[in-house]
């Protein structure tokens, strides 16, 4: 019996991943990589894994698509309702307070690994909901997905996609279409979705919320640390990250402070140390 993917070529093609963007397959995932691989390889001109292996180094249009590929998409609406609540009732208020303070009256959050679009929809909505009117609020929305990310351009979700979405939300921010709902206008505007490679600086600054959940799991421990660094130095001097349920940033040394709150546990950028007597 052939076996598709060698010993020498899943080295090869983890490293190619790897270096490109940060994922990490291991092999207790290495099934994973094989079937996508086995998927690409059927869809491209290639017959085996290793012609495919040659085309992916000769053409870096390919190599994009692997890595969409490998992606995992899974999300959904008002995914976890203790951030979501964390959201609404404990950060929003507090930055309102402090933009306020400082006659700044807009927030900028960035989605990191948006995938369809469900997170940042879901945050964009809660924001129109309990943002003061005199405020504004921009989110940008990055994923390594091309087709992920025209999905939530594009703003449709059939009725399954929309399960779990509350009935008043429903109603107020989704146009019913034949098969589905379609985000209103109001909320697109809100939303920028933009490709992105966590493994570079996106070169957003000043943002007053980041939420990358259920991504760093894809990396090891070094890209997970390279990735938590240009975190922190995008966000604001005031400013919180949200992160999976089942990810942490205990015992690595970063810029983030651990904060509970009555919903969930999140992290806020370390405020600096004042000398002042």
């Amino acid at each position: 019996m052939s076996v598709f993917l060698t010993d020498e070529y899943f080295e090869r093609f983890r490293s190619l991943i790897y270096d490109a963007s940060g994922i990490h397959f291991s092999e207790t995932n290495r099934s994973i990589l094989e079937s996508r691989l086995k998927e690409r390889v059927r869809t491209s001109a290639a017959t085996d894994v290793a012609e495919y292996y040659g085309s992916i180094k000769a053409d870096g249009t390919e190599l994009n698509a692997l890595l969409d590929s490998v992606t995992t998409n899974l999300t959904r609406f008002f995914r976890n309702t203790a951030h979501v609540q964390t959201f609404e009732y404990h950060v929003v208020p507090e930055l309102v307070n402090l933009k306020r303070a400082d006659g700044s009256r807009s927030l900028r959050i960035w989605s990191a690994g948006c995938s369809t679009g469900e997170e940042p929809y879901t945050f964009a909505m809660i924001l129109r909901e309990v943002m003061p009117n005199d405020f504004s609020a921009q989110i940008v929305a990055s994923d390594l997905s091309l087709k992920s990310l025209m999905i939530g351009q594009e703003g449709f979700y059939t009725d399954s996609r929309v399960q779990g979405v509350p009935q008043r939300y429903l109603a107020k921010y989704f146009e019913r279409k034949q098969g589905g709902y379609r985000i209103s206008d109001a909320i697109r505007g809100m939303v920028r979705f933009d490709y992105h490679n966590l493994k570079h600086d996106s070169g957003l600054r000043d943002l007053d919320v980041v939420i990358c959940r259920n991504v760093l799991i894809y990396f090891d421990e070094a890209a997970q640390k390279a990735v938590v660094d240009r975190f922190w130095q995008a966000l604001a001097p005031v400013s919180f990250l949200f992160i999976g349920h089942s990810e942490s940033l205990f015992g690595m040394k970063t810029g983030f402070e651990f904060v509970r709150t009555d919903w969930a546990h999140i992290y806020r950028k370390k405020r600096p140390v004042s000398h002042e007597r």
